[in-house]
C-alpha cells in the first residue's frame, strides 16, 4: 500500500496530538534513546535529605542504555536503625557498604556485613536493612528492573 503526501499531511495534526496528549507516542528523547549520560557524581555536590530513620543522597536515576530502569544513593544509618520495615518490589537491589555494619534480611534470613561487603536481593524477594550495632553505616543502593527509578 503507497501512502501518498495528501494523507502524511492530513495524518500530522492527530500524530501532534497524539505526542502531545500522550508521551509515550512521542519520538523518543535523548535520554531515552541513549540511556542515562556517561558522567561523574562528586560526593560533595549530592543533594542530601534527612528523616528521621536515615539520610540519604540521591546520586542518579533514569534508564540505562539497554533500557533497564536504575537508581543509586547513598545512606547513612543511625546506630540500631532502620529506613524502613522488610519489604518486597520488583526490581533488584544491592548494598554495598562503605562503613560500618549492616545485617541484611533476605527471606527472613539475617545476614551481617562490613565495609567492603556488597548484598543483592532478587526482584520479589523480601528483604530490610538495619544497623545493629552503636556506630553509623553508610552504604550505596543500586536498585536496577521495573519501578527503580521512579
Amino acid at each position: 500500500m503507497k501512502i501518498r503526501r495528501r494523507e502524511v499531511v492530513a495524518a500530522l495534526p492527530t500524530a501532534f496530538f497524539l505526542t502531545a496528549a500522550l508521551p509515550e507516542f512521542s519520538m523518543a528523547t535523548e535520554e531515552q534513546a541513549g540511556g542515562l549520560p556517561s558522567a561523574v557524581y562528586p560526593f560533595e555536590s549530592l543533594p542530601v535529605h534527612e528523616s528521621p530513620h536515615a539520610t540519604t543522597r540521591a546520586i542518579l536515576k533514569g534508564k540505562l542504555a539497554t533500557g533497564e530502569a536504575v537508581e543509586v544513593h547513598e545512606t547513612t544509618l543511625p546506630a540500631g536503625g532502620a529506613p524502613h520495615p522488610p519489604h518486597h518490589h520488583v526490581h533488584t537491589e544491592m548494598w554495598l557498604v562503605r562503613e560500618g555494619t549492616v545485617e541484611i534480611s533476605i527471606e527472613g534470613k539475617a545476614h551481617r556485613i562490613g565495609a567492603g561487603s556488597l548484598a543483592m536481593v532478587r526482584s520479589n524477594e523480601e528483604h530490610g536493612i538495619t544497623n545493629p550495632t552503636d556506630k553509623p553505616a553508610n552504604y550505596f543502593v543500586v536498585a536496577i528492573g521495573p519501578g527503580a527509578a521512579k
